[in-house]
């Protein structure tokens, strides 16, 4: 039997994937000057779709849910070009951990908060926001906050390993202390409120870090 007869063959357009990219990118980007130019409950997928000059059936079919473009635009903000990887899988959080001293390791720490937050700040502030009225968005930043707590119980357990930690700091009391330096309500306060550069705050950050937890 002739193969078009059997069944269809699916059909690969790279320059059609290439448009496909670059509307789910026109999307996101248009929601994340709204989100954080007039927050997350009052914008509607009508406006991010006029907006991003598409229509609103484009948006809905790409992400289903204003939740679901919520988490999307969140993942590709926090990871950058490496949205896909789990934070611990990335080069620079590798680099990390794998640093030869303690000193290090918060330094390289502090400059990742720098970097995360340079770009990220903002929608971690339009999510905090909306995690009260939205059940939604409230279940994400749970799911941020607790990942981020995870994340720097691993930069903890790097310093442990190497017989780093101060006398008398349990590793919980160390990763508790580390989680809440490096919150994001600490970038608002000092960067955003108190016109901190990002340089100044990595170098703050990191003086802190090792006044806190090293022996």
């Amino acid at each position: 039997m002739p193969e078009d007869v059997k069944g269809r063959r699916a059909y690969h357009s790279p320059r059609r994937q290439e448009q496909a990219a670059l509307t789910r990118q026109q999307i996101l980007e248009a929601a994340q000057g709204l989100f954080e130019r007039q927050g997350y409950a009052a914008t509607a997928m009508s406006a991010v779709a006029a907006q991003a000059r598409v229509a609103l059936k484009t948006v809905y079919l790409i992400f289903e849910t204003k939740s679901g473009l919520l988490r999307a635009l969140w993942d590709q903000v926090l990871g950058g070009a490496d949205d896909a990887v789990p934070v611990v899988d990335r080069p620079w959080y590798q680099e990390m951990i794998a640093a030869p001293d303690a000193k290090q390791v918060l330094e390289l720490n502090a400059r990742n908060s720098r970097l995360v937050k340079s770009r990220a700040a903002g929608l971690m502030r339009v999510i905090r926001d909306a995690a009260s009225a939205d059940a939604d968005a409230g279940a994400l930043w749970s799911l941020i906050q607790n990942e981020f707590h995870a994340n720097q119980a691993t930069v903890v357990q790097a310093l442990q390993d190497r017989g780093a930690l101060r006398p008398g700091l349990t590793a919980q009391r160390a990763t508790d202390i580390v989680w809440t330096l490096n919150h994001p309500d600490v970038w608002q306060q000092l960067v955003v409120h108190c016109g901190w550069t990002p340089q100044e705050y990595e170098t703050w950050l990191a003086e802190t870090f090792c006044a806190q937890l090293l022996g």
